[in-house]
């Protein structure tokens, strides 16, 4: 795949604080790249830093195969972003101030209309800014950091703010830029379950070093227990586990009168769950329902990783 940001050995100092640590990592286009971390753990810095916001002490960074310290302004020319809220005038109309910022990006009306359309906001950007909502501005920061054709789209907590329909919204267009339009975007959030639903990939950042590059489902099998977990409800739980003699006792227990849970190697669940059943209604009980525990989350993945590297004084164990 094509790299758009590539980062390189990273490093940057507040005074005595080292708050990025050899930081590495590659974005690419037509992927959505999540990058996750607790606050204080370097996010909005590394952020800052592509945009051109902060200056960094030691590594490289390349934007669309352009150095950004050697050539800092043909790099930036690839980037779009919004890094916290979007800078707009209360006064104005969302048209307004796509023009105004159109004119300092020598971009035309056209653009303006397929960015606006892209954006979703055709029947709104006509309205004063103060009548929109936190997500309809949103919306309309997004259309300014599109004007200029990026390849590199960066957003840091996009979705502060937003409601759950604001989210999804948001979230369906950039998975289409990225996907359709073939841009880069990088995103950081604190909510994982939306990150989820939205990334390719996902890195990881904890007290200012990188931990993890990986795909999401890569990251979230990487925490995943080799076992399944089954719980079945019945009439009584505590005579039907004595029925169940192919599972071994340090697999099964009962957590309610009427539910027992099971843990089974994943290979073969299906065909013990089948005989348990049979054994179950067999043995004249009655059974309810089976039901396997939800797997892994990538806030799981997230939790587990994070709190291994603390624990582990910067090292994963």
């Amino acid at each position: 795949m094509e790299s758009v940001l590539s980062v390189q050995k990273l490093n940057k100092w507040f005074g005595n604080r080292h708050i990025l640590k050899n930081v590495s990592f590659d974005t690419y286009a037509g992927e959505v790249f999540g990058f996750l971390g607790p606050n204080g753990a370097g996010k909005t810095t590394t952020i800052k830093i592509a945009v051109g916001h902060l200056f960094f002490d030691e590594g490289e960074i390349t934007i669309n195969g352009v150095n950004l310290k050697r050539d800092f302004e043909k790099a930036l020319e690839s980037v779009g972003g919004i890094v916290e809220n979007p800078e707009l005038y209360g006064h104005m109309t969302g048209m307004q101030n796509l023009r105004q910022y159109a004119r300092i990006r020598g971009v035309g009306q056209e653009r303006i209309d397929e960015v606006v359309e892209l954006v979703g906001m055709s029947n709104r950007v006509g309205d004063k800014m103060k009548r929109y909502s936190l997500g309809m501005r949103q919306r309309i920061g997004l259309a300014m950091a599109l004007l200029s054709r990026p390849k590199l789209l960066i957003l840091d907590e996009p979705t502060n703010g937003l409601d759950p329909a604001g989210i999804r919204e948001l979230r369906d267009i950039l998975k289409k830029l990225a996907h359709e339009e073939q841009i880069s975007v990088m995103v950081s959030s604190h909510l994982m379950s939306e990150m989820e639903l939205m990334c390719d990939r996902v890195g990881i950042i904890n007290n200012g070093e990188l931990l993890f590059v990986q795909t999401v489902t890569e990251m979230i099998a990487s925490v995943r227990s080799p076992f399944v977990c089954y719980r079945i409800k019945t009439d009584d739980a505590a005579k039907v586990i004595s029925l169940i003699d192919n599972v071994p006792a340090n697999r099964k227990a009962v957590i309610a009168p009427d539910v027992l849970e099971l843990n089974l190697d994943t290979q073969g669940a299906d065909d013990i769950i089948k005989i348990v059943t049979q054994k179950i209604v067999g043995g004249g009980h009655m059974l309810f329902s089976v039901t396997p525990v939800e797997e892994k989350s990538l806030e799981d993945a997230f939790l587990e990783i994070t709190q291994k590297h603390s624990a582990g004084g910067g090292q994963i164990v």
